[in-house]
């Protein structure tokens, strides 16, 4: 774990794992029962949520918040100031089977300020950008563009959102200054 006397302290529930080689950045707080694995990189300023399991090499940003009971598998790269909904499901392999030993990590990106509902699932291989907000329980199956709104299974467009999270347009087309 990093930090300076200069800088936020890291907070780590007793209940909580986090293992030796993790990197967490100052001001990070982890949560009941939390567990990150070793190689694992969680920025500053961060809330992991109480059972929250981030699987090794997994990259968090500054300023994330990972609600209760999300598993973050090994593939997933979350960008700074991101919302993550309590029990959102992230895929890391599109034909999972018990045994596989072909098998591939398909990487998942959710960009910087991206909001995703509670018991959102995120199937792997796609991309949320960057402000883009998925609505509770819905199943993402493609990419999703900066400021969009996608919700349903599978996810479709529902309109446009600004930084704040407002819905600004409801048409297909990205209305300028977005």
């Amino acid at each position: 774990m990093t930090g300076n006397p200069s800088t936020p302290p890291v907070f780590v529930h007793p209940s909580a794992d986090v293992e030796e080689g993790a990197q967490v950045g100052a001001g990070t707080k982890i949560w009941h029962l939390a567990h990150v694995r070793n190689s694992a990189t969680i920025g500053a300023g961060c809330v992991i949520g109480r059972n929250v399991y981030v699987d090794a090499d997994v990259v968090i940003g500054d300023l994330v918040k990972v609600q209760n009971n999300v598993s973050v598998y090994h593939g997933v790269t979350i960008e700074d100031e991101v919302f993550v909904g309590p029990c959102v499901v992230f895929t890391n392999d599109l034909r999972p089977r018990a045994q596989n030993p072909d098998w591939q990590i398909t990487p998942t990106l959710i960009k910087r300020g991206a909001s995703l509902g509670a018991n959102a699932t995120i199937v792997c291989g796609t991309v949320i950008g960057e402000h883009a907000m998925v609505a509770a329980g819905s199943v993402v199956t493609k990419n999703v563009a900066p400021n969009q709104l996608v919700a349903g299974n599978p996810a479709r467009h529902l309109g446009w959102v600004d930084e704040k999270g407002q819905i600004v347009s409801r048409d297909a087309e990205r209305p300028a200054g977005l």
